[in-house]
């Protein structure tokens, strides 16, 4: 999709449609105003019709304005004028989109220039580029007629001359986000017999060529020779063999630490020998949704060339049962020498993450964060709306957090105290890989964090946010905003 910045008169803009927001109320934004003069009061007279009250989200077309180039102008509803926020503007764009004619290839907006307390030009504009991107999103089906590409091409940004430089800079942050999330939604809706550790190993490179990344697809050799017994203990009742990814971005100064992300990578979970129930297992394809998620945030980096060090692992197989798999009552040795006896089998996530949290020492980061579809403990406890965060670090966490905020794709802080660490105690090896049913999402977390003792670690459980179910069943490419938002005020201090 193409996003470009003007300042033209929007009655005089060739354009296929207007979008001009409505507070409630029937109250004018400048937009709507200057177009009301020159249509001789036409969307006045549309306002007192009663078809529109200016709720949000809610939309009205109108045709042939007299004074309007555009053949179509949509008034879009924007809530209260109190309450105007940069997720309301996200969500009355949506709606827009979502309401388009199907012959709509270009649209005209004034979105970045209104009136929203302690937001810029800067954020409006990329929040407008991201939501115009998500909400075209078309799933990859495999089909066999090519899914048909959104008609939406173009997005024109109105702004004031001396707002252009933000509205660009934007632009171009939103449409970077708005990149990532799409390939890892993309990662993530293909079926998994063709979304493998292979595969995506080979997105890695693919990425590493466009965008000129370091990169190293580790095969079963090269992990077994770093002595990953915990993660090799998930891959062995797989035919499909396990990568190890390595992925760099190095655009930082030599002497800069880098953030190191570590993504779960479990292209298929049957359970293992601990298998799931049948019902919805077809979902589980989403469970490398956290790798899914490392790469998005590497194509953001690629587009948006951050002045940043930043490291991506990805531990990657499937967890299928066979005769070579691990059995409960398994004790595994991980990378890291400590010993794990496994008493369930479908608790792989953790085993594959601790050994990639391990490697993550040698490049002595500067901070660790982990993204996994981890748990459903974390669903019931905070649904699909927020991920649970978990941080070693109050200072990351509070980072994470606000970047959540700022992104409109939040987390929310669970506990991670030593309290909890003696529900994985072992009689058989140095720690149990689950501490039973209450707080399962934080034994977890308290699991992994034995791991990352040695830096500053925070781990985002996304098993309520990376995909939908049900009529809009797909994924999601959360937490991509978030993680590109961290990135980019790392950059910016």
């Amino acid at each position: 999709m193409e996003f470009s910045i003007k300042s033209a008169a929007p009655e005089k803009l060739r354009t296929d449609c207007l979008l001009v927001g409505i507070y409630e109320g029937r109250k004018l934004t400048d937009l709507a105003k200057s177009l009301d003069t020159v249509s001789e009061k036409a969307i006045s007279a549309a306002l007192k019709s009663g078809d529109m009250e200016g709720k949000t989200g809610s939309t009205l077309l109108l045709r042939q304005l007299a004074g309007v180039v555009a053949p179509r102008v949509m008034l879009v509803g924007l809530g209260k004028t109190d309450d105007a926020s940069l997720k309301s503007l996200r969500n009355s764009f949506r709606a827009a989109v979502k309401a388009l004619p199907a012959g709509v290839e270009n649209v005209a907006t004034d979105f970045a220039s209104l009136s929203i307390k302690k937001t810029t030009v800067q954020q409006k504009a990329a929040a407008l580029a991201e939501v115009a991107l998500d909400a075209t999103y078309k799933v990859n089906a495999v089909k066999e007629k090519s899914v048909e590409p959104h008609p939406l091409k173009q997005v024109i940004v109105l702004a004031e001359k001396t707002e252009q430089a933000a509205a660009t800079e934007g632009v171009s942050q939103g449409s970077s986000v708005g990149q990532g999330v799409a390939l890892a939604k993309d990662l993530g809706n293909l079926p998994p017999n063709i979304c493998t550790p292979s595969y995506l190993g080979k997105q890695a490179e693919k990425l590493a060529k466009e965008y000129g990344f370091k990169v190293e697809v580790l095969e079963q050799a090269a992990i077994e020779k770093l002595n990953m017994g915990s993660f090799l203990g998930v891959t062995r009742g797989s035919e499909e063999p396990p990568r190890f990814i390595v992925l760099q971005h190095l655009h930082g100064k030599k002497s800069q630490k880098p953030v190191v992300l570590v993504g779960k990578g479990i292209t298929f979970d049957t359970g293992g020998i601990s298998l799931k129930p049948g019902a919805d297992m077809d979902e589980m394809k989403y469970d490398m949704c956290g790798a899914a998620s490392v790469l998005g945030v590497f194509k953001a980096l690629g587009e948006l060339k951050l002045p940043l060090n930043v490291v991506g692992l990805i531990p990657t197989c499937e967890n299928m049962p066979s005769g070579r798999a691990t059995k409960p009552g398994d004790v595994l040795t991980s990378m890291s020498g400590q010993t794990i006896e496994v008493l369930n089998t479908d608790a792989e996530g953790r085993l594959i993450l601790c050994d990639a949290l391990t490697y993550a020492e040698r490049f002595e980061p500067a901070a660790v964060i982990d993204i996994a579809t981890l748990t459903g403990a974390c669903v019931i406890a905070l649904g699909h709306h927020v991920s649970g965060l978990f941080a070693n670090n109050d200072t990351l966490a509070k980072a994470l957090l606000a970047a959540g905020e700022q992104a409109n794709d939040r987390a929310w802080q669970m506990p991670l105290w030593d309290d909890y660490q003696g529900q994985l105690d072992s009689n058989f090896a140095d720690i149990a890989n689950i501490g039973g049913r209450a707080a399962g999402s934080i034994t977890a977390a308290c699991f992994l964090s034995r791991f990352a003792k040695k830096y500053d670690w925070a781990h985002l459980d996304i098993a309520g946010t990376a995909w939908k179910s049900g009529k809009e069943k797909g994924g999601t490419g959360r937490p991509v905003p978030l993680l590109v938002t961290y990135l980019l005020d790392q950059a910016a201090k």
